[in-house]
């Protein structure tokens, strides 16, 4: 007879596996399992987990055990799905309310290392020196390899005025490079604004819950200060990781009176859903003023519908170098006081009906930075398409070369920056600009 702890973990991967059954590969090429199949799976689960419980050398914890099956279901999806303990729920709240503890960065998992995707804008890894595309290896010299994502993640937040040491191989750089940091609280301004030769500059950091009034005040404060000698927008997404869909869906309302923003793609009608812009003040105030929006290899998910939503209605002009490439969608589903799991459960789809999956966005005009010659051939990172286990559904086809993620700290060194004021002032001339709509 069952343990009433085997019963119990017998009932919670059910009800997690038929709602995942079909999703991996190798299950795709044999068809689907039947409910009898399923069932005759998860005995063998519990036949194995009886006998860690009576076997193991050591008594094992048995909620780790649970959790880290859990975990190892979720990671086995897709990079960007996972189980979430309490902490790390947690953690995910505060950070997508922009305030959280820690270093900074927006990472990702890669052949079982950390892959930095961005640093965010004055945060302690941003001072410290840590780079788009380096590659952690040791968290105070403890090898990251082994670890998920998310326990990597628990490694890196801590107790505010605690070190950390880094240990990080960076492309180009033949020896690891070893960066202490010291633990902050991460509350950043997600919106910045500034003004080049009348040319209002939003730079949007990220997709917090704080991201669509920051730009909306950003742009009253430009248009207030500059009237009618505002000549045009540039609204900055490089090395913008993303973050709530929502922010994106507002963003993009804020530059467009009506048409489709984006559309999402799933398994159950709950996951099918549409949004639409609707006129308001703020697009009215904007209507006929130029646009322009920065992207680079380090732009994804959020940053990538507002850029794919605005080139498609030709509402701006896309300057820089291609997207990440993340067209997916995650749902934080929680799960009681047991925590939470974020679970792949859409695509989204751009208003032309683009999915960008593993693809990512081409800007209308290619714009290369100058980049510094200790950082020649470790700029660029090939994006959504390099991870593995990614899933597929791109309409466009899948990236296979790096895309630039170095931005100058020094805008009069920002090449994509001057180029984009150029071509609002009329220095430079494209046919891409203005975006010449078919309507």
């Amino acid at each position: 007879m069952k343990s009433s702890i085997f019963q119990a973990l017998w009932l919670t991967l059910v009800l997690v596996l038929v709602g995942a059954t079909g999703a991996q590969a190798q299950e795709e090429a044999a068809g689907p399992l039947s409910d009898d199949e399923v069932y005759q799976e998860l005995n063998l689960f519990g036949e194995i987990f009886d006998r860690i419980r009576e076997e193991y050398v050591d008594a094992p914890n048995e909620r780790e055990l649970v959790r880290a099956a859990i975990q190892g279901m979720l990671t086995s999806l897709d990079p960007h799905s996972g189980y979430l303990d309490p902490d790390n729920f947690e953690d995910v709240r505060e950070d997508t309310q922009g305030t959280f503890g820690g270093l900074g960065i927006e990472v990702i998992m890669e052949n079982e290392v950390i892959k930095v995707v961005s640093p965010i804008d004055e945060t302690p890894a941003a001072r410290a020196g840590v780079l788009a595309g380096d590659f952690i290896v040791e968290l105070d010299g403890v090898e990251v390899r082994g670890l998920s994502l998310d326990q990597a993640v628990d490694k890196m937040r801590g107790e505010v005025g605690t070190d950390i040491e880094l240990t990080i191989i960076r492309e180009g750089v033949d020896e690891p490079v070893n960066i202490k940091i010291t633990r902050d609280i991460i509350t950043f301004r997600v919106v910045r604004t500034s003004v080049r030769e009348n040319v209002g500059v939003v730079r949007l950091a990220r997709f917090t819950g704080q991201a669509y009034a920051g730009i909306e005040d950003g742009i009253r404060e430009l248009h207030e200060e500059l009237g009618d000698d505002l000549k045009g927008l540039i609204l900055d997404l490089r090395n913008n990781p993303g973050g709530l869909v929502d922010q994106a869906v507002y963003i993009s309302d804020a530059f467009l009176a009506r048409g489709n923003i984006l559309s999402t793609r799933g398994r159950t009608d709950d996951e099918n859903t549409r949004y639409d812009a609707n006129a308001d003040d703020l697009d009215k105030l904007i209507a006929d003023i130029p646009l322009i929006v920065l992207i680079n290899g380090g732009s994804a998910s959020a940053s990538e519908i507002v850029a794919g939503a605005l080139q498609d209605h030709k509402r701006a002009t896309l300057v820089g170098t291609r997207s990440f490439g993340k067209g997916s969608v995650q749902s934080i589903i929680p799960l009681g006081a047991n925590g939470a799991m974020r679970l792949t459960t859409s695509r989204y789809y751009t208003p032309s009906g683009r999915s960008i999956q593993a693809a990512g966005i081409t800007p209308d005009i290619e714009v290369f930075q100058d980049v510094p010659e200790e950082l020649q051939g470790r700029d660029e990172i090939i994006g959504e398409a390099a991870l593995e286990g990614h899933i597929d559904g791109g309409t466009e086809s899948e990236a296979t070369t790096g895309s630039s993620v170095y931005v100058p700290g020094d805008p009069d060194k920002d090449n994509q920056l001057k180029f984009a004021v150029d071509l609002i002032n009329g220095v430079e001339t494209n046919e891409a600009y203005p975006p010449k709509s078919e309507e």
